[in-house]
């Protein structure tokens, strides 16, 4: 009699460590799910940030492209740049510098001969409705999920010209940033304008 009463007390026992055991698994998995959905969260929001920097980098060296494109502007005798300065403000701030940018990478731009900060912001100031101007500052609920940390800036090189003989190469830098400082996005093209533009270079 007595093994028929210690049989069910046994079984009981391995019930008890199985359950135990199995949840134990459950929650190690549960662990590594939630431990995965926050790492996918992180990955998600700096691919969004690289995004909006990219964005915003385009967003002025398309810009500077189009400030090229008018024969007025990039006939312009090419100067020193030696300070920053805001398109927004006007086209007539831009200017076409003769001093390539420094070979160390560093924002703000540092310029080579002048070793000053230089660069021109750019970014959409459209104050239609809806408004399309980039947001620098917290809304009116403190929220900063559709800031940016600057502006985007631009920085244009005479290179000289081109070796076809028509017309003369600008190299356009661009620089945008998400919504920190660590999160920007450098773009940089060679844009040629055609002889029918005067070379600034030329002394006629």
């Amino acid at each position: 009699m007595s093994r028929h009463a210690t049989t069910p007390a046994r079984q009981r026992g391995i019930v008890l460590v199985s359950s135990l055991l199995l949840l134990l698994v459950v929650t190690l998995l549960a662990l590594a799910m939630f431990r995965g959905m926050g790492l996918a969260e992180k990955i998600s929001g700096n691919v969004r940030e690289k995004t909006r920097a990219l964005h915003s980098a385009v967003v002025a060296e398309q810009y500077a492209e189009w400030w090229l494109s008018n024969p007025t502007n990039s006939s312009q005798a090419p100067v020193v740049c030696n300070a920053t300065a805001n398109a927004n403000l006007g086209p007539t701030q831009v200017l076409i510098c003769s001093n390539p940018l420094a070979s160390a990478i560093a924002f703000p731009w540092i310029a080579t001969q002048s070793n000053a900060q230089v660069g021109t912001t750019y970014y959409p100031n459209s104050v239609g409705s809806p408004a399309t101007n980039m947001i620098f500052t917290a809304d009116a609920s403190g929220s900063l999920s559709n800031t940016y940390s600057g502006p985007p800036a631009f920085y244009i090189t005479y290179i000289g010209p081109a070796e076809d003989g028509g017309g003369n190469v600008f190299q356009i830098d661009a620089v945008g940033y998400g919504g920190n400082s660590i999160s920007l996005a450098v773009v940089e093209s060679t844009y040629e304008i055609g002889s029918a533009v005067k070379c600034p270079s030329c002394n006629n």
